[in-house]
């Protein structure tokens, strides 16, 4: 589980661990995650940088069994295109995407040789599935997720493997609320954010890690490839 110190990745970890997997939770900053292992002792933590692959190949080892990869890690840069540097464009690619790439080839090998094997890959309505003002790399890197993850589907799927993309509307999160708290006026950004949903309220971490949980399980053993949405009504 990458991305778990906070937000969907953290809720995503608990909830795994509730339903009865052995959950290796890790985020950039380790003491995000101090607290885990005394609410669900099915869940060890490390600390890990998904941009650094030497560090990926040191904690998931080869003879290391992973069934299951969530991958939540990512960054969000404000700002259209014109706003968009070079450096900003990078890293939105490299920790949005890239990442991926990296943590999947890490486990892809093992998940072969055992013949199964899920990947679940957090990426956002903003992407492929519906333009978002503002966010022109990070929904560019997140368009870019949702296509790895139906190559991955597609070029393994006689193989064990299941490859799922979830696409969060917006979500109440740390990342989200230290947004908000930034902006010039907070109460009209909240305002702003609750009104991209139908349903007048934001999501719930708990309610993408429900459908993460869900995905990972055998009950979802016939999908593999599929772009899951769950925004409140923002793309209808």
């Amino acid at each position: 589980m990458t991305g778990a110190g906070q937000g969907i990745g953290r809720a995503a970890a608990l909830a795994l661990a509730a339903a009865g997997a052995n959950v290796l939770a890790t985020s950039r900053t380790r003491a995000k995650l101090d607290d885990l292992p005394g609410l669900d002792a099915r869940i060890e933590v490390a600390a890990l940088d998904v941009t650094d692959q030497a560090a990926i190949d040191r904690l998931l080892e080869p003879d290391q069994v992973v069934d299951i990869l969530v991958n939540a890690a990512g960054w969000v840069h404000t700002g259209s295109l014109l706003e968009c540097s070079a450096d900003d464009w990078a890293k939105s690619f490299d920790q949005n995407a890239t990442s991926i790439y990296r943590t999947a080839r890490a486990v892809l090998p093992g998940m072969l040789e055992r013949g199964r094997g899920v990947i679940i890959n957090v990426a956002s309505v903003a992407s492929s599935v519906t333009g978002v003002p503002n966010r022109a790399a990070y929904g560019a890197s997140k368009a870019a997720v949702i296509g790895l993850t139906k190559s991955i589907a597609r070029d393994y799927i006689d193989r064990g493997i299941r490859c799922i993309a979830v696409c969060p509307g917006t979500t109440l999160s740390p990342s989200l609320e230290e947004r908000i708290a930034d902006a010039p006026d907070p109460a009209a950004m909240r305002a702003a954010f609750v009104a991209r949903q139908p349903m007048g309220r934001l999501g719930r971490p708990e309610e993408m890690a429900a459908l993460i949980v869900h995905l990972a399980s055998d009950e979802a053993a016939f999908t593999t490839g599929a772009v899951y949405v769950a925004d409140g009504g923002q793309t209808l």
